[in-house]
């Protein structure tokens, strides 16, 4: 199959490296200069340095030259940038396309899922790739499993049984809502995670703090449609636990930075690349607040990044919870 990687980020060049023992991969950037640098030194090195790029792989800036022949499109890009790429990507084929970015669209809360809607022609084939992996892992290619979600069951099952490998191993699912919920809410709960680890509470808290993050996850997932047994899963519990544990994990980088007194925009800047929690706690809490769901974390980030409260604030606001029954108190 001839797949095009659309964005050469850490991941989207991590996925284009598992690829291409079994299919023709093109990688395309939309900045020239990035193009360039990788063509001449066979890496990425802006973005993830130390994994060569076989001559195999295919680096393109021109994207009608990137998808021309393509059978599938894998949009590796921001959830920022989702809704501008999917429109390039239909001007010029309309191709079925996957994409890997976890998040909700700034200031509309739209799940991407939704972006997609109101960019694609409806017949054209859409799932989401979500789950507990890290670009760096990947590249190296060490083991991991993440979901394939689709409304539709047997592109799912395709796209999945096409992109599955012997390191990578990828499942499908109908369950769309859910796994993008899972996929978005897990990098808030990290940005919590990383300040209570760098405040130095502990692992019993750390534990507590997955626990509520799940709690609520799964409450607004469940409201906006999407199933308990997901949250449960690989994109729901599997991939949140890997990013508030994990040291790789960019949201928890920004968690842990924060307790130590850094402001928001320094973080955003020495991390250089993209913190998708920090939009998104604020779309999170948005949506949280529209359909009635009590997300006490979620809503003590959001304070955090909009500077009401410090870090250690934070936590004590975390911590003198009032005690109830545990199926609520969560």
């Amino acid at each position: 199959m001839k797949i095009a990687v659309i964005g050469a980020g850490a991941w989207g060049t991590a996925f284009a490296l598992t690829l291409v023992d079994r299919h023709a991969v093109t990688l395309w950037t939309w900045q020239r200069e990035h193009c360039e640098s990788m063509r001449a030194a066979r890496e990425n090195r802006e973005f993830l340095k130390g994994y060569a790029l076989p001559q195999t792989i295919g680096i393109e800036h021109d994207l009608a030259r990137a998808v021309d022949g393509a059978e599938l499109g894998i949009v590796a890009t921001p959830v920022a940038a989702l809704r501008s790429t999917l429109e390039a990507v239909a001007r010029v084929a309309p191709l079925p396309v996957v994409w890997l970015c976890k998040g909700f669209e700034t200031g509309t809360s739209r799940f991407p899922h939704q972006v997609a809607a109101e960019v694609l022609d409806a017949a054209v084939p859409r799932a989401a790739l979500s789950g507990p992996s890290f670009a760096d892992e990947v590249a190296r290619g060490l083991p991991a499993a993440i979901t394939l979600a689709s409304p539709d069951a047997a592109f799912a099952e395709s796209a999945a049984r096409a992109l599955h490998g012997p390191r990578l191993r990828i499942y499908s699912s109908d369950d769309l809502v859910g796994v993008e919920v899972g996929g978005a809410v897990k990098n808030v709960m990290a940005i919590a995670a990383g300040v209570s680890d760098g405040l130095g509470l502990g692992l019993s808290a750390r534990a507590a703090l997955i626990t509520r993050g799940l709690a609520e996850m799964t409450r607004l997932g469940v409201r906006l449609g999407g199933r308990t047994e997901t949250f449960l899963g690989l994109s729901g519990a599997g991939d949140l636990i890997l990013t508030c544990t994990g040291d790789l994990s960019r949201n928890r980088r920004v968690g842990l930075a924060l307790a130590a007194g850094t402001p928001l925009k320094q973080v955003l800047t020495d991390l250089g690349h993209v913190a998708e929690g920090v939009p998104t706690a604020r779309e999170v809490r948005a949506l949280a607040q529209r359909h009635a769901v009590e997300m006490p974390v979620t809503e003590t980030v959001c304070r955090l990044l909009d500077g009401e409260i410090s870090a250690a604030q934070a936590a004590e606001v975390l911590l003198r919870r009032d005690p109830g029954a545990e199926h609520r108190g969560y």
